[in-house]
């Protein structure tokens, strides 16, 4: 599956991080020249610069052929430009877009080229599946022949695991810590890494439930 995500935001990096390592071709729009620049080689997918507003930029970065359109950015008028280049100038099967302000979903709709419309505050897993409705994505975050899930979880400030080290974290049998998130970052999880306020993480669990699982964390 062809998947752009516009926004290169904390949300459309951990999106990338996802679905780039699953069986799909992923190309991340960033408006920001530098922040695309750092984040190309940190991610599974392909890092184009440019506002996904434009049709240029979209066209530029595979809209012609993409099978999903997922916009992420902060601005919900933004979102709504790109849903509706992507579904009517572009013919894109499915388009996904965050709703950052809940007083603008009724905004988010067919008319505006949305298929389905995202709360800000959605859970990553819940929102990549809406997004997808893939057998690919599906097998990559809830493998459910085989029994293992892809949990998030976030670190707060008042977190018991601020300031600990992977290492010192026991995590429940048959659990993996897969990802951290930080600063909109993909980070690759490391014994001595100590975990701070604001990291995402991702975990794969074969049998630990999510609040087994966040219990370590919280």
């Amino acid at each position: 599956m062809k998947v752009l995500i516009a926004g290169a935001g904390r949300l459309g990096t951990q999106i990338a991080q996802v679905l780039g390592a699953g069986h799909n071709v992923v190309t991340l729009i960033e408006r920001d020249d530098d922040r695309a620049a750092a984040l190309r080689g940190t991610l599974p997918a392909r890092v184009e610069a440019g506002d996904a507003c434009e049709p240029a930029v979209l066209e530029r970065a595979g809209a012609l052929t993409a099978d999903l359109v997922i916009a992420t950015t902060g601005e919900d008028e933004d979102n709504l430009v790109i849903s509706l280049l992507a579904k009517r100038q572009f013919a894109v099967d499915r388009v996904v877009a965050r709703v950052n302000d809940a007083e603008n979903t009724w905004l988010f709709d067919q008319q505006w080229g949305v298929d389905t419309a995202v709360p800000a505050a959605a859970p990553l897993v819940s929102l990549i599946e809406e997004a997808t409705s893939a057998e690919d994505t599906i097998a990559l975050l809830r493998l459910s022949r085989a029994g293992v899930n892809v949990i998030e979880t976030s670190i707060s400030a008042r977190s018991r695991a601020v300031g600990r080290p992977l290492a010192g974290l026991s995590v429940p049998a048959g659990t993996v810590i897969a990802a951290i998130i930080r600063d909109g970052r993909p980070t690759a999880p490391s014994p001595d890494l100590a975990l701070a306020a604001g990291d995402e993480v991702l975990i794969v669990s074969h049998n630990a439930t999510e609040d087994e699982v966040r219990a370590v964390f919280q």
